[in-house]
């Protein structure tokens, strides 16, 4: 049978692993730009003269519009069409990334990732979605393997690709270094991706995405800029009091909605709700900590972009050791304990950081950094597994969504939340040093350590050592105290999940297996990797056996 003979069905199987290579070449993209940020942000202190609170925007702002327009999304490709949403989504991040790379300030810089945000969401769900229409069930383990492992050598690699560009050229080559395979991507695409939609036409719920958006913003905002604007001044409790007016609506509103975004009596199953509320944390722990150790490694220990990114490997390679032993040991002692003990390491990672000082040896560092990495392995699968086996089957598309965006949530607290109490702290204990300084320096000097590195550049010797000195100790001051209370949540959140999450999941619906395990892992650089479920797949497998012996079918009475 000829190509001009064949159906589009059959011309779509025949070029699942083109499609399959383009879609690893899509979430490539996302992923390299995400995890290759918090290297550039020293940089953006330098180039852009950002302050602390421009700095956790930039980083947060993408996490909060894509776990905002996560659900909503995933249902609009799902009836409009999956290809569309997955070529809308590239080209929203190419004209993102062409803008970021142009940008002279941080707001717009900002508002570019924002952009970029509004792309990850468009792009994530489509992935996925046309792995699973495309392959049978024989061969998407294997396709699904395939791109994890894209995905997951993307947020390893992402960092190391964006010091070494940073040590040549400007920040604005982080982002342009995407133009090239976003185009690559959009041209393939258009020929050898299949247009697929769910006959069904999932429902989608714009408005309690805006209430969504609206809500957590004005909660990460009152986070961020409380260090600068005050913890109890008009601005900072007006964000507080937006953030609790707005989410209450928008609970109310799920409530009463015939097709909720997110179904909130799903809360009152102990398995969804502790592992939602523990996912956030992993990942507060995760970003808050990537966010102040990158700039520390740059600021306070004087390493280069490039250095910066390679001593911070170790975390991806500890990960794939742990992963896979994950599923054997939630089988024998429980997933309760097993994240109550991966929790307890997370602590106890969070505390070894208070022994950071101006001068500690990276081999320090490392040790801090095992046991916080073995506890987020340790945790991850079997909360994910906790909130899918409490969602029924109907709705696993809406359970993988909230796993997604509560990951992307946890990203954006742990950001603003850590990276807020740091900057706290960091301006209380560098401000005697200031004393004497203009008071435009010395506004400079207390928003951020790299203004006060600045600062001192310009000051004769003696003045700028005694500057240097101050904001450096007010800076590793500053992560003494995110750390602290980072374990404190962690320990508290250790005890609720070793008395509510259940001991044993579900056998469907949830991880079980270490390759599964490891495609968890692979979403730490973004924040998602939409899991196959077993009710799902054996559906959707039935489905494409019977499409498979229609063809078979088809071809026989053409060949007789």
């Amino acid at each position: 049978m000829t190509a001009e003979t064949k159906s589009p069905d059959d011309l779509a199987f025949d070029r699942r692993w083109w499609t399959l290579a383009v879609l690893c070449l899509s979430l490539l993209i996302v992923f390299v730009g995400n995890s290759s940020l918090n290297v550039a942000i020293p940089t953006l202190s330098r180039e852009l003269h950002a302050t602390e609170s421009q700095l956790q925007w930039v980083v947060a702002i993408y996490s909060l519009v894509f776990a905002g327009l996560l659900f909503s999304t995933g249902a609009l490709g799902d009836r409009f069409g999956r290809k569309g949403a997955l070529q809308l989504g590239l080209l929203l991040f190419l004209i993102g990334a062409v803008l970021a790379s142009m940008s002279t300030g941080m707001g717009q810089l900002i508002a570019c990732r924002a952009v970029m945000g509004v792309a990850g969401a468009l792009i994530m769900p489509s992935t996925l979605s046309i792995i699973i229409n495309i392959f049978p069930g024989h061969e998407r383990p294997k396709a699904i393997a395939i791109w994890a492992s894209v995905t997951g050598a993307a947020g390893a690699l992402g960092p190391v690709a964006s010091g070494f560009l940073l040590g040549h050229f400007g920040f604005g080559s982080v982002f342009l270094v995407n133009v090239p395979i976003i185009i690559v991507a959009l041209v393939a695409g258009k020929f050898v991706v299949p247009k697929s939609r769910d006959p069904e036409e999932s429902q989608f719920d714009p408005l309690g995405a805006v209430l969504s958006i609206i809500g957590i913003v004005a909660l990460v905002y009152g986070l961020i800029e409380a260090p600068d604007k005050g913890w109890m001044s008009v601005g900072t409790l007006a964000a507080f009091v937006v953030a609790l007016v707005v989410l209450s609506l928008f609970v109310a509103w799920e409530l009463h909605a015939p097709e909720p975004m997110l179904d909130m009596h799903y809360f009152r199953r102990p398995a969804f709700s502790t592992g939602t509320g523990g996912m956030i944390l992993v990942f507060v722990a995760m970003y808050g900590v990537m966010f102040l150790i990158t700039q520390y490694f740059q600021l306070v220990l004087g390493y280069s972009p490039l250095s910066a990114a390679l001593r911070l490997m170790p975390i991806a390679m500890i990960m794939l050791v742990v992963a896979p032993l994950t599923p054997r040991l939630s089988a024998r002692f429980g997933a309760h304990r097993t994240v109550g003990v991966g929790m307890l390491c997370i602590a106890t990672g969070l505390l070894l950081f208070t022994g950071l000082s101006t001068h500690t040896a990276y081999a320090y560092v490392v040790l801090c950094v095992v046991p916080l990495t073995t506890g987020i392995a340790l945790s991850m699968s079997p909360m994910t597994a906790s909130i899918m086996s409490a969602v029924p089957p109907s709705r696993a598309g809406a359970g993988s969504a909230m796993n997604d965006a509560t990951r992307e949530l946890g990203a954006a607290l742990g950001i603003a939340v850590l990276g807020s109490v740091a900057a706290s702290r960091y301006a209380g204990s560098v401000a005697p040093a200031l004393r004497g300084l203009s008071p435009a320096d010395q506004t400079s000097a207390r928003t951020s350590i790299a203004g006060a590195l600045h600062v001192a550049s310009s000051l004769p010797a003696g003045a700028r050592d005694q500057l240097v000195f101050a904001a450096q100790h007010a800076f590793v001051n500053g992560i003494h105290l995110a750390v602290i209370v980072g374990a404190t949540l962690a320990v508290i959140s250790a005890g609720i999940v070793w008395r509510n999450l259940p001991h044993t999941l579900a056998q469907e619906g949830a991880l079980h297996s270490p390759v599964e395990a490891l495609e968890e892992v692979a979403a730490m650089g973004l924040g998602g990797v939409p899991p196959i479920f077993a009710d799902e797949q054996r559906d959707e497998e039935r489905e494409l056996e019977r499409d498979r012996q229609r063809h078979r079918e088809r071809d026989r009475q053409r060949s007789g």
